[in-house]
Formats: structure tokens, C-alpha cells, sequence
């Protein structure tokens, strides 16, 4: 019997590597797969869905979920987590010593609807009691102008956003003082170029998000893995074997994370950086699968429809496909 032709869009990370080189296959399909940065792939995906296969915002995927227009359904492979303390920045002339005093302040973020920022709003109203509806948005490019939200937003009335003139960025805005703070999982142009009057919220950001870690628990994550609807109705065999191949992906990464004898990263002590992460978050710390990650979809589902994206609070059942849920052990 011949193989299933999928095409497949994610961004070569170390954990995903193994399925671009076929080390971690996808059984029954034969896979054409290209890597790209998660911005294009989204934008891909959501505005034309040209591949079976995608790595999605999460935020986004949830917003369509909730409205039962999702061109792809979920597989809980969740191939970008990280902790978004580092990514609020503030300017150092509007009075703001602490995350309380961004409430009443207007703030920029490329897409209201990113990921990023729908966790750096849910940490604020969880731990700083700052409501996204207390702050003003100004959504569009942060280096390049004309930049849209990816999907279709119906926010409340509650939520101040507007768009940023065609011709100008988010950067611009910021070095010329229109806005107090930006939210970006990139860092803007007039921080990395030491602008006096720019600086991060958390400046030891690391430090932060340890804490954040020791007192709510929760790795954040940013993206997971769609499998075009279509495919799926067709063949639905494809999601857990689709899941399996980027769960064995990881397992190579880890494998490779741990290899002393020879380094799989160009840095001087990664086997340290390794071992440091499983002290503090346990062994497997970057978990694949539904069940395992409870705590952090049922925050994700609360935020998205707290913030306005969602227009019901989804439950974390409604996700992914049925069969990742309970994959079979020997």
C-alpha cells in the first residue's frame, strides 16, 4: 500500500529536527517537509492553509476553536514553551517601577491574538492584578509596517485596540515615546540598540521566571502542532502517528542534550544548563500530551476567553484529536 503524501511546516528547532531528516518518521506517510519561522508558518497556515501538516499559535488555535471555524485540529505536541517575563519592555521615563504601574498605561504588541502576549496578560491579572482591559493596545509591525492580526479578532467593547498607521512600526512609536511599553516575543529594534530611555521590565528576567515557576507551577506554552481538517476527517490514523514522530523527535533531542562525551550545542556547559532545568522542573520538563500539561491548558482556555479572543471559555477536551489523548502503552 502506498504512503500518505503530507506536506509539513515547522521551525527546525533541536527538538524537531529528527522529523526533517527522517530519524523520527511519520509511520504510513510520506513526508515533504519545509522549515520556516513560526510567524510565517502561521500566517500560512491560517490565511491560506497550504500545508496538512503546521506548527499554529496556540492562541490563534484556540480563538477559531472557540468558534468552531479551525481549519486544522490540535496534536499536543508543543514543539515552543518559554517563560515571557523577558518579554515586556517598558520605557524608563513613565514611571513604571513594577508590573502594577502598567495599569491605565497604552502598550504596543504586533498581534493581540500572539501567544506571547496572551500569557504576559494572564501573568499580569494572575500575579499583579492588571486586567488586559486595564491597559490600552495598539496592535501592528514591530520592525515592519502594515502588519495584521493572523485570524479575524471580536473583542468586547472592554478592550482598547487600534491598529497603528499602515506606514509606521511599533518601534517607532516606542523610541519616539506614543507608547509606554511594548510586548514582543522579539525584542524591538531601539532596546537592542541601547535606547537610554528602553529597558526590560524584569531586567533579570531568569531570575523571574524561576519564581514564576516555583509559585504557579506552569512552563508556558507558545505553539503545537495542526493537522489540516480535511486530512484528518480522511484519514484519522494520521494524528496519533503525526504525535508519536514529535514525541521521538524530542526523545533524540533529549538524548542528545545529555551527550557529554561530544556537545550538541555551541555552548560551553549545556550539560549544566540540562541538568539545572530537571532539578528545578523535574525530567521532563518540555512534556508532550494533554494530561500532562493540565495546568497550563486550563489557564490558557481561561486567559484566551478572559482576554476577549475566545468567545467561550473552551475546555481543554475540546483541543486536540480524541485519540492523542489516551495513546496506547505496552
Amino acid at each position: 500500500m502506498s504512503k500518505l503524501s503530507i506536506s509539513l511546516a515547522c521551525c527546525n528547532y533541536d527538538r524537531t529536527q529528527a522529523i526533517f531528516d527522517s530519524r523520527a518518521p511519520v509511520e504510513g506517510c510520506e513526508v515533504f517537509a519545509t522549515p520556516m519561522t513560526p510567524e510565517e508558518a502561521f500566517h500560512r497556515a491560517f490565511k491560506y492553509q497550504e500545508f496538512d501538516v503546521t506548527e499554529l499559535s496556540f492562541s490563534s488555535y484556540m480563538m477559531l476553536t472557540s468558534r468552531g471555524d479551525s481549519p486544522y485540529i490540535g496534536v499536543p505536541a508543543f514543539v515552543s514553551r518559554l517563560f515571557r517575563h523577558s518579554s515586556i519592555y517598558i520605557r524608563t521615563d513613565r514611571g513604571i517601577d513594577s508590573a502594577v504601574d502598567l495599569k491605565g498605561k497604552t502598550i504596543g504588541v504586533p498581534e493581540y491574538q500572539m501567544t506571547a502576549a496572551l500569557w504576559v496578560r494572564g501573568i499580569l491579572q494572575d500575579e499583579y492584578g492588571v486586567k488586559a482591559s486595564d491597559i490600552s493596545w495598539r496592535n501592528g509591525g514591530l520592525e515592519e509596517a502594515g502588519r495584521e492580526e493572523r485570524a479575524p479578532l471580536r473583542l468586547p467593547d472592554e478592550i482598547d485596540l487600534q491598529s497603528l498607521p499602515k506606514d509606521q512600526t511599533l518601534s517607532e512609536w516606542f523610541r519616539d515615546g506614543k507608547l509606554d511599553a511594548i510586548v514582543s516575543a522579539r525584542a524591538p529594534s531601539c532596546y537592542l540598540e541601547g535606547d537610554p530611555n528602553v529597558t526590560r521590565l524584569f531586567p533579570n528576567y531568569a531570575a523571574a521566571e524561576r519564581e514564576y515557576y516555583k509559585s504557579a507551577g506552569m512552563f508556558p506554552i507558545m505553539h503545537l502542532i495542526g493537522i489540516r481538517q480535511s486530512i484528518y476527517e480522511q484519514h484519522p490514523w494520521v494524528a496519533v502517528n503525526v504525535y508519536n514522530a514529535f514525541v521521538k523527535a524530542k526523545q533524540i533531542c533529549r538524548e542528545e542534550q545529555g551527550q557529554i562525551g561530544h556537545l550538541h550545542t555551541t555552548l560551553p556547559w549545556p550539560i549544566e544548563a540540562f541538568e539545572d532545568a530537571k532539578r528545578l522542573m523535574g525530567d521532563d520538563y518540555w512534556a508532550y500530551g494533554a494530561d500532562a500539561n493540565a495546568k497550563e491548558l486550563e489557564a490558557m482556555t481561561r486567559y484566551s476567553f478572559d482576554q476577549g479572543l475566545s468567545e467561550r471559555k473552551l475546555s481543554p477536551d475540546e483541543l486536540f484529536a480524541p485519540a492523542t489523548y489516551e495513546i496506547f502503552k505496552v
